[in-house]
């Protein structure tokens, strides 16, 4: 039975499609430009975060880590998210959170939710909170699955041990470094296909009856 649930946090645990575009979207600001070079290849991930921390910086500059914090605290939990957590904490299961979205947020999640780790990228700041305009990147948008390894290494698991569960195209890589990878509202077909167990209706406790099966 296996007894670490790794997940990700926007659109899984994080009632919302990207905690990234959340702040964008607060700035009036896109990186359409920066994912179409990122999804060819001419940028890497801390060049991808770079340039969407410095469209924010544009526009508030001296913008703070704290700034960011009061903009995702409006980021709401996806139903049934508590009642998740709690239940699998109750029955012996220990929580991960892999994500490429903003730690700000994921480490919010984690305590809110009592989830025992969390890996995402960060946002470099000074002594006094501003933003540098660099970015920490320890999980790359492309391979969530070398997260998923990480987490695996550091609470001494090992792949039978694991369920991922994720809602993208980009969580897949979870799903093959676990025993069961389950598609939570899973935004295509291809994420789908590439599930062992689907949930299609907007309550993260449904997953359970998946986990615990």
């Amino acid at each position: 039975m296996p007894r670490l649930v790794v997940f990700d946090m926007d659109g899984v645990l994080a009632d919302v499609e990207s905690s990234w575009v959340f702040v964008h979207d607060h700035f009036s600001v896109d990186n359409n430009h920066s994912l179409d070079a990122y999804m060819r290849g001419e940028i890497d991930d801390h060049e991808f975060i770079r340039r969407d921390i410095q469209l924010w910086r544009t526009k508030r500059p001296g913008l703070t880590s704290r700034d960011i914090g009061r903009i995702l605290d409006e980021v709401p939990t996806m139903p049934g998210a508590g009642r998740t957590i709690d239940e699998l904490r109750q029955r012996g299961y220990r929580t991960a959170i892999v994500s490429a979205g903003i730690d700000i947020l994921a480490e919010r999640i984690a305590e809110e939710l009592g989830i025992d780790m969390q890996l995402s990228n960060g946002l470099t700041a000074d002594g006094a909170g501003v933003l540098s305009g660099e970015g920490t990147p320890r999980v790359k948008v492309m391979d969530k699955g070398a997260g998923v390894d990480e987490v695996a290494r550091r609470m001494g698991a090992s792949k039978s041990d694991i369920v991922s569960v994720g809602n993208s195209r980009y969580d897949v890589p979870m799903f093959r470094r676990s025993r069961k990878g389950i598609a939570f509202c899973p935004s295509d077909d291809f994420v789908r296909d590439e599930a062992d167990a689907v949930v299609t209706e907007k309550d993260l406790s449904l997953i359970l009856e998946h986990v615990l099966r």
